[in-house]
């Protein structure tokens, strides 16, 4: 056990997880607008996202994805449209999600925003990215199996999202109720997100390897 090695990762892990991105912009709108338990689901769904992010990155199929210009271009491409997608409905629906979900007539709730929540963080090729640049720098090659290291770190990394976007669910879902009362300030809000989830698909396809 290095104190100092371990210090340095989690440290940096920290910081990488209070870093605002398309998926903790997503889970502050899902738990304001579903409260509690949309936004727990909303934050499993990106954990299990992340998770694929870390198996990827342990078998080596990230790298494929970082060296094919199809590859890393199709996976650009699809979390693009898909950040274009959310933006739109949110557009299109400005307030509808901040309602009761039985007053609701499209589909919603926790399973919905778990679904949401995997595509968000797996349809990410920077998630891929950040996984494939920041763990290798705390392989040891003496440490055993490199897949394993790779593994046992990112499921660290994740570990330390969890509290602190349990803590995003918990400060943001406190503004439901307050919401619901204040149409108008909904709406406005979901315009708000609409246009910034559009504006994150945008940069998303500036990206290059």
């Amino acid at each position: 056990m290095d104190i100092t090695y371990w210090g340095l990762f989690l440290s940096a892990a920290l910081m990488i997880n209070l870093t605002p991105g398309p998926d903790m912009l997503y889970l502050m709108a899902k738990s304001a607008s579903g409260g509690r338990r949309e936004g727990l689901a909303a934050g499993a769904g990106l954990w299990c996202g992340a998770m694929g992010h870390v198996l990827a990155a342990a078998l080596g199929l990230s790298a494929i994805v970082m060296a094919s210009a199809t590859a890393f271009t199709a996976v650009k491409l699809a979390g693009a449209l898909y950040l274009f997608y959310l933006g739109v409905q949110a557009l299109r629906h400005a307030g509808e999600q901040f309602r009761p979900p039985e007053t609701i007539a499209r589909p919603t709730g926790p399973w919905r925003a778990f679904r949401q929540g995997v595509l968000v963080d797996l349809l990410n090729p920077k998630t891929a990215l950040f996984f494939m640049a920041f763990l290798p720098q705390f392989v040891r090659p003496e440490a055993g199996p490199v897949p394993l290291q790779l593994l046992l770190l990112g499921m660290l990394t994740i570990a330390v999202a969890i509290p602190i976007e349990l803590g995003i669910v918990l400060g943001a879902a406190r503004l439901t109720g307050w919401l619901r009362r204040r149409e108008r300030l909904a709406q406005w809000l979901d315009r708000l997100m609409g246009t910034v989830f559009i504006a994150l698909g945008a940069r998303l396809l500036a990206v290059t390897r």
